[in-house]
This record gives structure tokens, C-alpha cells and sequence, in this order.
């Protein structure tokens, strides 16, 4: 059951960290269209796009810290 846990808790580490790396690049591509050309409608996607990527982020480290939250209740690091 642990390793089952621990392989779900990389899995979800590695989401997080893939919504983190997309909503970043939103971000900069936000900035960038901003910068250059002004254009409000463009922006708004960009900035749709950032927040979906960001909330993914968020439920996934929730989801994270409930597998570490069980793995610790179930003994955690003693085995």
C-alpha cells in the first residue's frame, strides 16, 4: 500500500510541477503580448489560460498533501 502511495504522490509531483511550467509560460507570453502590442482580448486568454493552469497546480498539491498526510498516518518512515 505504501509503494502504491508513493508512486500516486510522484505522479501528482510531477503534475504540479507541469501546471506550474505552463501556467509560467502563460505568464511570459501574457507579458510579452502586453508589452508589444497592447491588445486586451489577447491578454484575457493568456490570462484564462494562467489561472486554469495555476488552480490545476493548487488541486494538485492538495491531492499531494493528502497522500503524505496518509502515508505519514500510516506509519510514515517506520518500517
Amino acid at each position: 500500500m505504501k509503494i502504491l502511495l508513493a508512486i500516486i504522490l510522484v505522479g501528482l509531483m510531477a503534475m504540479v510541477l507541469y501546471s506550474l511550467i505552463k501556467g509560467i509560460v502563460a505568464f511570459l507570453k501574457t507579458t510579452k503580448i502586453d508589452l508589444e502590442s497592447g491588445n486586451s482580448e489577447t491578454v484575457t486568454e493568456m490570462q484564462l489560460l494562467q489561472n486554469k493552469a495555476m488552480f490545476a497546480r493548487i488541486k494538485y498539491q492538495a491531492l499531494a498533501i493528502v497522500v503524505v498526510a496518509i502515508l505519514l498516518a500510516m506509519g510514515g518512515g517506520r518500517g
